[in-house]
């Protein structure tokens, strides 16, 4: 071989031995895949999803007020949001790389806080969590998630596709009638009568599949309701009802969505019995975390669950106003027991005062209780025209879509 030739192949050797050694010491290197931002009370919560441990450090500066997190031996794979508004107390968000292979993300504040930080190990279908609490100087305890969680735009992950599972609750039956109007229509006879119609619309479509939680006039218990949404791998949980009230002109249509109240009691009793919490959050074994890591997983679990729901709730709302008047104009939140599913979001929706008597004749006409199903369908799809979960016939239909705020995506 000419001796410029053999040079020439040594120096191309060099370089792809040099070039392998940095593709090796990039392929160890953990990356950010995912990150969300929720405020709850006055609490803000950061999450950002990992594919590798990672190790961080997290110190405050004042004068302005920020919060500075450091993160080993970690590349940036998504842009986090410089100016995340309506979460207080951040204004702003900036990132820059650190010491070569590191990450400084510098929150900038409107007031000070105390930051908290731990690192969640994976857990079925979710990856390492590097998790960050600012938590403010006077805690309201609202009972309302008082802005929505912020989350980077991914295209769904490829795999085997399934079609989405809503769980269509028929309130009340057998020895429950629930109201009874003048004319004597029992609740139990047309929320039924409209969950069977749901159920016929939603099997019409294509990805998605009806499993109706009550299929005739028998009672079921308000919490094997929950069970039964849960061993159906539920996405949606929607139960139907007819309102009443002693004021015979109360009339229009309202939607609930589990309150923050409503949410600590079922905390509460999850965390007590974690051996059954684990199947409700997702899979996510509690046996080996203490109270603060299992608190925290619940937590991740019911904020995001309510959010969705309040959610497709604002969603079912608008179509529902288009559709006839409104009882209240926006998603109520209250701790009714059949919401308390926290991986499943669920909505109630009071279709109309079975007290009125013109509601009540309504309720009771086979058209009027198709058009509501109707309805109600349309605002499913249009969330989940934005929002359905990885792995499904929707998400691939509508790529790219937003990440769902389950308990596997916290």
């Amino acid at each position: 071989m000419y001796p410029h030739l053999r040079r020439q192949l040594c120096f191309v050797i060099a370089a792809c031995l040099l070039l392998d050694t940095r593709l090796a010491l990039a392929a160890a290197k953990a990356e950010i895949l995912d990150f969300r931002l929720a405020r709850t009370g006055g609490s803000t919560r950061l999450v950002f999803d990992l594919n590798a441990p990672v190790e961080h450090s997290v110190f405050t500066l004042s004068k302005p007020e920020r919060v500075v997190i450091d993160i080993q031996n970690v590349g940036l794979g998504i842009e986090l949001p410089a100016r995340p508004d309506g979460i207080p107390p951040i204004e702003g968000i900036r990132n820059a790389p650190r010491d070569k292979d590191g990450l400084r993300v510098v929150l900038d504040l409107s007031e000070p806080v105390r930051p908290k930080s731990f690192l969640l190990p994976p857990e079925d279908a979710a990856g390492y969590r590097l998790v960050i609490d600012l938590v403010g100087n006077g805690d309201d305890n609202n009972d309302a998630i008082q802005s929505p969680p912020m989350v980077a735009k991914r295209l769904p992950e490829v795999g085997p596709l399934r079609d989405l599972v809503i769980a269509v609750d028929a309130g009340h039956g057998g020895k429950d009638p629930g109201a009874i109007g003048k004319r004597g229509t029992r609740e139990k006879q047309v929320v039924l009568a409209i969950a069977r119609e749901l159920a016929r619309q939603i099997n019409r479509e294509r990805g998605m599949k009806a499993v109706l939680i009550r299929d005739g006039d028998y009672y079921i218990g308000l919490r094997e309701r929950i069970t039964k949404a849960r061993l159906q791998k539920a996405d949606l949980f929607i139960s139907i009802h007819a309102d009443a009230h002693k004021n015979t002109e109360a009339r229009g249509s309202s939607i609930y969505a589990l309150s923050l109240r409503g949410a600590s009691s079922e905390a509460a009793a999850l965390l007590a019995d974690r051996e059954n919490a684990s199947e409700l959050i997702g899979g996510v074994s509690l046996d080996d975390k203490d109270d603060l890591v299992a608190s925290v997983l619940i937590d991740l679990s019911q904020t995001a669950t309510i959010q969705s729901s309040l959610d497709v709730g604002d969603e079912i709302l608008k179509d529902l106003k288009r559709h006839g008047k409104l009882h209240r104009e926006s998603v109520q939140q209250a701790g009714f027991m059949v919401l308390k599913s926290p991986a499943i979001p669920s909505v109630l929706v009071e279709t109309a005062f079975i007290s009125n008597p013109e509601e009540e004749r309504k309720l009771s006409n086979r058209q009027y209780q198709d058009k509501l199903a109707q309805t109600i369908l349309s605002g499913i799809k249009r969330y989940f025209q934005r929002k359905a979960p990885p792995g499904t016939l929707l998400a691939q239909d509508n790529q790219p879509v937003e990440k769902d705020l389950t308990a596997a995506s916290w």
